[in-house]
């Protein structure tokens, strides 16, 4: 299971006078793993040693002057890069102690920021969306920058990454509401632009990260709802230019962050790996409505892996270099080093870590005091080692379960929906929590445990199907397993749940009623894989009975329409895969028209 260590201060901050502010630019990796360049949002770059927790130099302009960008280093060169007042680079190094005196060259447009990565050489990305190499730059400063955005489009978040011996800037847009991606390949120079899939009304993503994987650029961004969104683009998918039309970026969701009440306003979330993700300023699940926290995602199996509180207002920003993440919070620059394991099903339920808590969860459960309230539960458990917060839900869902089978007037509905809500449950940890919710007419918390637990059984699948909630036509089944347990539903059940399905069919297959990305709602194929179902296991009773006659002929013409599309399809693909069997004839000129007829 991935882990928090405990956190040490690398320096103090000075935030804006609007508190909206860190005070910090940026933080950057130096010659190695130890040392990090801090930029402070006015006039300073400070060299810091990270384990001695103390700077090595600080540089400062002028009085009137102000950095515009943070410094970076080039360990090709030994050199540092700023820049100030949007157009004067300055570079100098390490033994120099006036900033002014250093080597200075103003270009002809205003900067956005210098990236450099080790192994690459730094490169200048400008306000209106231009990149140049910093040599090739100032080898004639004041060359002109040619405008690649349009007249309202600004950057908001840019990287550079070096892939395949490639260097990429990467860089994000805002538009009248609209977010696009910009890639741009040196050597060769190529440019492709994207465009992000719009998320709620006015919701804008609050962060960025980037990471090279499997020759594929990887860009996670966070929303303020909470959605973590991935979106993956081939590196060698950088070909020839696209000019200004912008591809939709395809995207899946990684994480559903629960924030409570309201929206996020200063969180940021930072790929650590293939199966990790750091976010900083979200609730914990466990621990109310707070936003001061950094935890640590398995996305693999949606588990929360670590977490930490953090003092003070948190801004929105996030660092990872080596095994350490850097996070201002309050009035402190904070190191917090972490390591996690490779990602696998027993450490993200925390089964690596199950005996350190079984003292802890023994005293909860035999306390003669009962749990009544969810605050009260959350109390207890945010008492308990939170990177043991897996088998501690667990068990606590398991012990509350089984008090609540044993007595009748014992029952904790908001508790248990919270523990639910931790994403740390499944049907195999605490297998009679949704026959509880049944026996109690929980139906708000049964909806919860089909929505979250992806293994619940069959049987219990046909339980709560009993109860019509839209939750259980998405929820995973075995044909052969469901088949029986479907045929112990009375007539009038399986008649009721055919009228649910047909509404359901016509209102997804209208354009009147489009399925919303991110909405629960279940697909025209899953709807009429129930029906067959249905079908299947009741046909001779529904066609006994005159009520159903009407529903049966609806039904009918419903599969029917089903099978014409399925069977038309059909013949495209085979269209489609003769077509790609076909030889290109060597003997076609440089100009020939050809017919092809698809029966």
């Amino acid at each position: 299971m991935a882990a928090l260590y405990e956190g040490y201060t690398l320096c103090g901050l000075a935030p804006a006078q609007n508190l909206l502010s860190s005070g910090i630019q940026g933080v950057e990796a130096e010659r190695d793993s130890d040392h990090v360049v801090v930029t402070d949002s006015t006039r300073s770059v400070t060299l810091y040693k990270v384990s001695d927790q103390k700077p090595l130099s600080s540089w400062t302009v002028k009085q009137g002057q102000t950095l515009t960008c943070s410094a970076v280093y080039n360990s090709q060169t030994k050199e540092y890069v700023a820049v100030s007042d949007g157009k004067v680079i300055r570079i100098w190094k390490e033994e120099e102690i006036l900033l002014d005196k250093a080597f200075k060259a103003t270009v002809s447009s205003d900067v956005w920021r210098v990236h450099c990565v080790a192994g690459g050489e730094p490169v200048v990305l400008f306000q209106r969306g231009a990149v140049r190499l910093l040599d090739s730059l100032l080898s004639a400063p004041q060359q002109s920058i040619e405008e690649i955005l349009a007249q309202e489009e600004v950057i908001r978040w840019s990287t550079n990454i070096v892939t395949e011996s490639q260097q990429v800037v990467i860089f994000t847009t805002e538009q009248k509401g609209d977010h696009f991606l910009y890639l741009q390949r040196l050597n060769p120079n190529t440019l492709q632009r994207y465009r992000l899939e719009r998320e709620e009304p006015g919701l804008s993503p609050l962060s960025f990260s980037a990471s090279c994987r499997d020759k594929h650029i990887c860009l996670l961004y966070l929303y303020p709802n909470g959605h973590v969104y991935q979106s993956v683009v081939p590196v060698r998918g950088l070909g020839a230019d696209e000019g200004a039309q912008a591809l939709l970026m395809p995207r899946s969701l990684l994480l559903a962050l629960p924030i409570g009440e309201g929206l996020l306003e200063a969180a940021s979330a930072q790929v650590l790996d293939d199966a990790h993700v750091a976010v900083v300023g979200v609730p914990h699940p466990s621990a109310g409505a707070g936003k001061d926290f950094l935890c640590i995602w398995n996305t693999n199996f949606q588990t929360l892996q670590a977490g930490k509180e953090m003092a003070g207002k948190i801004y929105g920003q996030l660092w990872r270099y080596s095994n350490k993440l850097f996070i201002p919070h309050g009035k402190t620059l904070s190191v917090i080093p972490y390591e996690w394991p490779k990602s696998s099903l027993a450490s993200a339920l925390g089964k690596l870590r199950q005996a350190k808590t079984e003292g802890e969860l023994k005293q909860i459960c035999t306390a003669p005091v009962v749990i009544k309230t969810c605050a009260n539960d959350v109390h207890k458990t945010k008492t308990m080692d939170v990177q043991g917060l897996q088998p501690s839900v667990g068990q606590l869902a398991s012990t509350l379960v089984s008090r609540s089978l044993d007595d009748p007037t014992f029952y904790t509905p908001s508790s248990l929906a919270q523990l639910v809500h931790t994403r740390c449950l499944c049907h195999s940890v605490c297998p009679d929590l949704v026959l509880l919710a049944l026996e109690r007419k929980d139906y708000f918390l049964c909806q919860l445990c089909l929505q979250f637990f992806p293994d619940i059984p069959e049987a219990v699948t046909c339980a709560c199907l009993k109860r019509h909630r839209n939750e259980i036509l998405q929820t995973a089944y075995s044909d052969s397993f469901l088949l029986p347990h479907l045929k112990d539903l009375s007539s009038q059940h399986v008649l009721l749940f055919l009228q649910y399905l047909q509404f359901l069919y016509l209102k997804y297959s209208q354009d009147a009623f489009p399925q919303m990305h991110g909405l629960r709602s279940p697909s025209l194929t899953q709807i009429m894989d129930w029906v067959c179902l249905l079908l299947d296991a009741h046909f001779t009773v529904l066609v006994m009975t005159p009520e159903a006659k009407g529903l049966l002929l609806n039904l009918h013409s419903f599969v029917k329409s089903q099978v014409r599309l399925v069977s038309e399809l059909g013949k495209i693909e085979g269209s489609l895969q003769e077509l790609n069997k076909m030889k290109v004839k060597k003997d076609v000129g440089q100009y020939s028209i050809e017919v092809i007829e698809l029966f």
